[in-house]
């Protein structure tokens, strides 16, 4: 129990795969117990309710970027948990911290040796970055943080090459290696990569770190958001009609879809039994089943949209209008 504990630090742009990459490690039958650490860029977190079991803690941050306005806050659940393990109340035996998708990874690592607190109970073990093989290109050529979480990365994984031929991965994986050349790159294919190669592999490299972000021990590296993306949350205490949210959400993507950076949500459709969790990015969307609604639970939805000088009036009435007119309880 005094030996540090082990942290992962999970990143990657919007919608490249970070939760799905996350359920396949908290699922895997590894025999330890994780908590978890979440941080969301807006006013409402969607992950929590998309992660599936073998969590020992969940913490959510949310109204803010991890690396920015709530990392005073990652310091102080950092060291909450550590109080209540050594105190024997809470028991967990490595720490996973999954990043908003417009994180610059580096003030996260910063912590685990700026603080000496932390650093005395915590050892940080790598940084993954997950890489949408799809969107890559355009994201590492809009978007800084992009580049650095890429530049930061112990391990690339690539999500998506399904959707891409060879052709494209072969230049994305020389860009990439031109990125960061000391980050091994493999595929993943829906989250499932061996554990072996992204877990307890003693990955960071402070000198590496340094010869790319000399300030790192500094403090002084800072980054700033693009002021057009924002994102906002719709939220409904109706069940969708599915036909009626099928089509108005592919004409949205279709107009808009290029500055949709980031679209996620767990809803309430016709009367279907189970939770509907609808993702996608850009031009790219889907949805799956998720758990059931309860005999006497309310059902509600909540979408939250994440792009660049998105019409959120036009969007949210449409949505509206997507709403069946009767309330259904079940």
């Amino acid at each position: 129990m005094n030996a540090q504990v082990p942290v992962t630090i999970l990143t990657g742009f919007l919608g490249v795969g970070k939760t799905t990459l996350l359920n396949r490690i908290l699922t895997e039958r590894h025999g330890e117990k994780i908590a978890v650490i979440e941080n969301e860029f807006g006013e409402v977190g969607i992950d929590n309710a998309l992660l599936l079991t073998g969590v020992e803690q969940i913490v959510e941050m949310n109204n803010g970027c991890i690396c920015c306005t709530v990392r005073g806050d990652l310091i102080r659940i950092l060291g909450e948990l550590a109080d209540k393990r050594a105190a024997g109340t809470l028991h967990f035996d490595r720490v996973l911290i999954e990043t908003t998708g417009l994180a610059d990874p580096g003030p996260v690592a910063q912590t685990f040796f700026l603080d000496e607190t932390i650093s005395a109970h915590y050892l940080l073990d790598a940084v993954i970055t997950v890489v949408d093989a799809v969107h890559a290109m355009q994201q590492l050529d809009e978007h800084t943080q992009a580049q650095e979480q890429v530049g930061f990365a112990d391990r690339l994984l690539l999500s998506k090459t399904d959707l891409v031929d060879s052709d494209h991965i072969e230049l994305l994986s020389e860009r990439l290696n031109h990125l960061n050349p000391r980050a091994a790159i493999q595929a993943v294919h829906f989250g499932h990569t061996p554990l072996s190669e992204i877990l307890d592999i003693r990955g960071f490299n402070l000198n590496a770190i340094l010869e790319i972000a000399p300030r790192f021990l500094s403090g002084g590296h800072h980054h700033h958001h693009n002021d057009r993306i924002q994102s906002f949350v719709f939220r409904a205490e109706r069940s969708f009609d599915g036909d009626l949210l099928q089509e108005f959400l592919g004409d949205i993507v279709r107009i808009f879809g290029a500055d949709m950076l980031r679209y996620k949500g767990v809803l309430a459709v016709d009367d279907l039994p189970c939770r509907v969790i609808f993702q996608g990015v850009h031009d790219l969307m889907g949805g799956s089943g998720g758990s059931p609604w309860g005999e006497d639970e309310q059902r509600r939805s909540t979408m939250v949209f994440i792009g660049r000088d998105l019409p959120r009036e036009i969007i949210e009435q449409g949505l509206q209008k997507c709403l069946r007119k009767t309330f259904l309880s079940k």
